[in-house]
């Protein structure tokens, strides 16, 4: 017999030692039944140093019954998650080994190779019936055969702390005690390094006989499901070596279970009941939530997350009527409104934080997943005093855009992933037809050349008429900016140096564009070829309607 356990288990310690230690010491020591991966951590976490991987608590939690319908390959998947959450040893309930000596050999062998530190077999006949129903008519195993199985298994363990577990049901079966006494020898003798007895009468004469009897001959485990009642003091002077609760975690569940689903079905509430459940910060915390994060910190490059800014005070006077009752991005474009396109696009982008200006009929720009904040001058100023409405929102990496843009997907995108401080969105392709508000031409360093290699291009200057001085433009605009930090910056003095001049109300953001030039800053260009419009008329609301579309 070794030492005893010690309440303090060193990490460094294999799970299948740690089970061996559990059977030979000399002080009584107790597993818990666990079924799926988080009943097995949290019998950890209540400081039980043993699992107990039973047939009758895996079989429920896969709906299905306790005579091996859930395959062997079900279970030691079970199993795998069981062990990989759980620094503690677990004993699988390995009913009957499924199957003759050969399946024995392969089951200890990926057993094994999940870090389940033993198996317990009954000597039943395969398939298997819980030993609580209709145990005396349940036909035991040829004791021979069931030796074989035994030696087949301990010839297949690689790791010698490896425990094999038999488990004598001849007192289930209504055999005598000789016979139970007869076939635990014989295991014994196989190469059993324990020996499971078991009974289905509500007190423990029988176990304790039998205890009496086998006389510590190798070590002794108890299954007291029947016999709850019992003192577990009266184990310990049976010299009993393991003590298995062994399916007190399901029927836990299902009680709890059944108790909130039907207080939820007949409430149609979840106001009583959430007082009485685990939180789900509780749920986080079993499935290790936190060492996720921390893991995240360590091994993920942190992408700086993306602020929009939307400018969307304006009423939109060129749709006249259709905006009286609201602003122009509340106007539904193929069943929906063109804020709420607009933000689904930032959606897909994983961009969640999303600041709109409001200002005309602001009470009524109500779309989910943003904030507003509101120009109350939007009557008497322009697009820059409303950028500035927003500067409380501003970020390190965010995009500035109007409210009435529709777009294709990859404009989106593709300036996400360009690196300039400030870039801007320029359609190459002046097709002047289809212009109903003021174009913002765009004169640039560098005309498109729809080269693969993406040459750096920067802006000159940015205006409503085209200006004969500079050539012709380059393209137009469209109203999207993308921003860094360094970007950011340049914005910020930018708006402290415009915002004491007189006409301050009345720039635009092509006026704070041209301003950001003169002092020397770089803009860059994002060229584009069409895929996009703004809604600034009625005709627009029909070519919004076919965009949205796909035509």
């Amino acid at each position: 017999m070794t030492s005893d356990v010690t309440d303090n288990k060193q990490n460094s310690e294999s799970k299948c030692s740690q089970l061996r230690g559990l059977l030979q010491s000399s002080n009584l020591n107790f597993i818990l039944e666990a079924h799926n991966g988080i009943s097995a951590r949290v019998a950890e976490q209540a400081g039980f140093k043993g699992i107990w991987g039973s047939g009758l608590a895996l079989s429920a939690q896969f709906g299905v019954r306790d005579s091996n319908e859930a395959s062997w390959t079900q279970v030691i998947d079970m199993l795998e998650f069981m062990s990989d959450v759980t620094s503690i040893p677990i004993l699988l309930d390995g009913d009957t080994g499924y199957g003759n000596f050969n399946n024995m050999r392969r089951l200890v062998t990926k057993l094994e190779q999940r870090d389940i530190a033993g198996v317990c077999i009954e000597d039943k006949q395969f398939p298997k019936t819980n030993s609580f129903i209709d145990g005396e008519r349940q036909p035991l195993a040829d004791v021979d055969e069931f030796c074989g199985k035994i030696k087949a298994g301990k010839d297949s363990q690689s790791d010698d702390d490896f425990s094999i577990v038999a488990r004598v049901e001849a007192l289930i079966a209504g055999w005598d005690m000789q016979e139970a006494l007869r076939r635990a020898e014989a295991y014994s003798e196989a190469g059993a390094d324990a020996i499971l007895i078991h009974s289905k009468l509500s007190h423990p004469e029988e176990v304790l006989t039998f205890a009496q009897e086998w006389g510590s001959r190798s070590p002794l485990v108890i299954v007291p499901t029947k016999y709850y009642s019992t003192p577990t003091d009266v184990f310990r002077k049976a010299n009993i070596n393991l003590v298995i609760w062994a399916n007190h975690m399901i029927r836990a569940a299902v009680v709890a279970m059944e108790n909130i689903s039907k207080q939820i079905f007949e409430q149609e509430s979840l106001a009583n009941v959430e007082d009485q459940i685990a939180s789900v910060n509780k749920i986080f915390a079993l499935q290790g939530a936190e060492e996720l994060s921390q893991a995240q910190s360590r091994y993920l490059t942190q992408k700086q997350e993306t602020h929009a800014i939307v400018l969307a005070a304006s009423r939109g006077n060129g749709l006249h009527e259709l905006t009286e009752d609201r602003p122009k991005v509340m106007l539904s474009i193929g069943g929906k409104s063109l804020l709420r396109r607009l933000v689904d696009e930032f959606k897909k982008q994983s961009i969640n934080k999303i600041t709109v200006v409001a200002g005309y009929k602001s009470e009524t720009v109500n779309v989910s997943g943003i904030s507003v904040c509101k120009n109350t001058e939007f009557e008497n100023s322009s697009e820059v005093a409303s950028l500035l409405c927003a500067e409380q929102s501003f970020n390190d990496n965010m995009l500035i855009m109007y409210g009435d843009l529709l777009f294709r997907a990859y404009i989106l995108n593709d300036l996400l992933n360009n690196d300039g401080a400030l870039v801007v969105v320029v359609d190459s392709m002046l097709d002047t037809s289809q212009i109903s508000g003021a174009p913002d031409y765009v004169y640039c360093t560098q005309a498109d050349d729809r080269s693969l290699f993406n040459p750096e291009v920067f802006i000159k200057h940015v205006s409503e008429q085209k200006d004969a001085s500079l050539g012709e433009p380059n393209g137009r605009w469209i109203g999207m900016l993308k921003v860094n930090s360094t970007g950011r910056q340049w914005i910020e003095e930018a708006l402290k140096e415009l915002q004491v001049k007189d006409n301050f109300n009345s720039l635009t953001m092509p006026d704070l564009l041209n301003h950001l030039v003169q002092a020397g800053r770089k803009i860059h260009v994002h060229y584009i070829n069409g895929h996009w419009l703004d809604v600034n008329s009625l005709d627009d609301i029909d070519r919004a309607g076919d965009f949205a579309h796909g035509q």
